[in-house]
């Protein structure tokens, strides 16, 4: 446990350290921002640039509430952020291989198990907290241009994305371990994602599999409602099968 814990601070110094401080929490940042004010402002801004025509057309359009700036946030995280997740992952284990770390960490009291469960942990508790301040930032901006922004539907829809992304995140770790190349790696990660959003489309898949969490946060900041609990369990469950695998893998594989 003194190597997995020395192992893990490492894990957290690199990213604090490195780029990965950047790419996903400015990304964060930059949706939480423009996300509200975009929802607020578009209609007006696009009618001033359209003329008359394009304004007549703006108000047959409901009038933007903080639905829609949270469902801007969800959005975003779905479309971009996810994608942005899976090619940053893509090198998890494999970078530490090509680069030499990986052969001196697993000969000190690191075990295999230990470096792949630390590398999961960390990286899932960086994105938990990117996520959450994001989110909580699009809350007071939401607060700020609508006025009226009850939390609980943007949360609950960030909720379930969340639990999506550390999904991807672990099969990535596992992709990265099986796959000496980032690139292979990140596009058989984005072929996954192509996969489930279009097995959503049969129904007991929308229901009750990790491809119900890929339109179900979009749903939930619109308002609605959405039966994520199952949905949630099964992804769940999914992540630590798939970090178990990775961790298997990495054991069984030839550095």
């Amino acid at each position: 446990m003194k190597g997995f814990a020395v192992f893990a601070r490492k894990e957290a110094l690199e990213i604090v350290r490195t780029w990965r401080i950047w790419v996903l929490p400015c990304m964060a940042l930059f949706f939480a921002l423009s996300g509200p004010l975009l929802a607020k402002w578009t209609p007006q801004i696009v009618s001033a640039v359209g003329g008359p025509a394009v304004s007549k057309i703006f108000q047959l359009i409901p009038t933007p509430t903080y639905l829609d700036a949270y469902s801007q946030w969800t959005k975003n995280l779905t479309q971009i952020v996810l994608i942005a997740i899976i090619i940053i992952y893509g090198s998890l284990v494999s970078g530490e291989k090509k680069s030499g770390t990986a052969i001196l960490v697993v000969t000190k009291p690191v075990s295999r198990v230990g470096f792949v469960l630390a590398k999961a942990l960390v990286h899932g508790a960086f994105l938990t907290v990117t996520v959450v301040i994001g989110t909580a930032l699009t809350w007071a901006v939401t607060k700020v241009a609508f006025v009226d922004a009850p939390p609980a539907a943007l949360w609950n829809g960030t909720l379930a994305w969340l639990v999506l992304a550390l999904f991807f995140l672990a099969l990535m770790a596992l992709l990265s371990v099986l796959f000496d190349s980032q690139a292979a790696a990140a596009g058989i990660g984005i072929g996954a994602f192509a996969a489930l959003s279009i097995s959503a489309l049969w129904p007991p898949m929308a229901l009750f599999s990790p491809a119900a969490l890929i339109s179900a946060p979009m749903i939930i900041t619109s308002g609605k409602d959405y039966p994520v609990a199952l949905p949630i369990m099964v992804t769940a469950a999914a992540t630590v099968v798939l970090v178990y695998a990775a961790a298997e893998a990495f054991r069984l594989k030839e550095i």
